[in-house]
């Protein structure tokens, strides 16, 4: 009988409460990634918004990155090269066209630490619970995407999605029609 699990490789989905402070939220990543490289991922998928979770939504605005620059994607990528894996950086807010609002942006960095991907989230939470009158409106602060996104990777054909993207199927209809094998999901 054939082992069928050797030649499978291990992703890991890090989860962590991240805070208003980017620093102290990227120390607690590269623990975390150290922690699942030391279990032998070759995956690392991080969460939505994992560098910054604000007091408010205008704090993601403040802490965007020019694509290609900034400290979010150095430490991305240094930690995939460090580390010789492949990492989704869960969502990282990136500079868009409107001066009020991020792109919230999933990048995947390869083992040599080149970014490899980017996918945009498409579909924003904007949500009003009348019965609380409690509000969700991404959209004021985040543009949407509207590419998917399917690469090779070491686990297989990686999708792209993110978060509140769950609750539309033709999103996965598209994925699977490009013949995808594993999906990232990152949320907060």
């Amino acid at each position: 009988m054939q082992d069928t699990h050797k030649n499978m490789s291990k992703v890991a989905a890090v989860q962590m409460a991240s805070g208003p402070h980017v620093e102290p939220n990227l120390a607690e990543a590269a623990r975390l990634i150290k922690n699942a490289v030391e279990q032998d991922a070759k995956l690392i998928v991080l969460p939505e918004n994992f560098p910054i979770m604000g007091m408010d939504e205008q704090a993601k605005v403040v802490a965007r990155e020019i694509p290609g620059e900034g400290r979010i994607q150095s430490f991305l990528a240094e930690q995939a090269s460090r580390h010789k894996v492949w990492i989704v950086g869960g969502t990282i807010p990136l500079e868009c066209n409107d001066p009020n609002k991020v792109y919230a942006a999933s990048l995947v960095f390869n083992s040599d630490g080149v970014q490899v991907a980017r996918y945009d989230k498409i579909h924003l939470f904007d949500v009003h619970l009348v019965d609380s009158d409690e509000k969700y409106e991404e959209s004021a602060t985040i543009a949407p995407g509207n590419k998917i996104q399917v690469l090779e990777t070491p686990v297989g054909r990686l999708g792209l999605t993110v978060c509140y993207d769950l609750r539309f199927p033709e999103l996965f209809r598209n994925l699977l029609n490009q013949d995808v094998q594993v999906i990232s999901l990152p949320a907060a």
